[in-house]
């Protein structure tokens, strides 16, 4: 699973509808202090399932919306797309498709929706096919502000959800988890 293009429209300091093309290798984000570096890391990390708004740098979940500046007024409404190669994996038979458009949307005071390849699904649902592909909102594999620091003074649980991840059994953690929980309700 390879990601191929991010796009943004109304998320935080994109306005316009953005897109960011990843090609083969190795891509970093380069710029000046202010031009929205950390808020593409946060927009990939939306899309793949973050719900903590702490986690994203903001107070509320309504602050990932453009909130507007002098000459422009604010938005209703916030959209990350995350289009993805999956060729030659598992997952191509099942969507039958050799690519997958992951997109979340935010309704300012309404909450968010998510999409697989336009149709509504569970947010749950994204969660566990990033899970499954051994990343996650919170993966190791992204690294924003402050990250290393964090994954180097973490807590001996907060590790082993980083190896967990690295071995690739955190769908199978999350499986688990939700299996004891009905068990514990039944």
């Amino acid at each position: 699973m390879e990601f191929k293009k991010i796009q943004l429209n109304g998320f935080k300091s994109f306005a316009d509808k953005t897109n960011f093309l990843i090609e083969e290798g190795l891509t970093g984000i380069v710029g000046p202090n202010g031009c929205g570096k950390s808020n593409i890391v946060e927009a990939i990390r939306f899309g793949l399932g973050e719900v903590s708004a702490k986690q994203l740098r903001g107070k509320e979940i309504d602050d990932l919306i453009f909130n507007g500046t002098d000459n422009r007024p604010s938005w209703n409404l916030a959209e990350v797309g995350l289009f993805v190669n999956i060729e030659d994996t598992d997952l191509e038979n099942k969507f039958e498709s050799k690519s997958l458009e992951i997109a979340r949307k935010i309704w300012r005071g309404e909450g968010t929706n998510s999409y697989i390849n336009g149709k509504e699904v569970r947010l749950k649902d994204i969660q566990l096919l990033f899970a499954d592909a051994s990343t996650s909102a919170r993966s190791t594999s992204i690294v924003s502000q402050g990250r290393i620091g964090a994954i180097t003074q973490a807590k001996p649980e907060d590790r082993k959800m980083v190896l967990e991840e690295a071995a690739g059994i955190l769908g199978l953690q999350s499986r688990r988890h939700d299996s004891e929980l009905r068990l514990k309700a039944a």
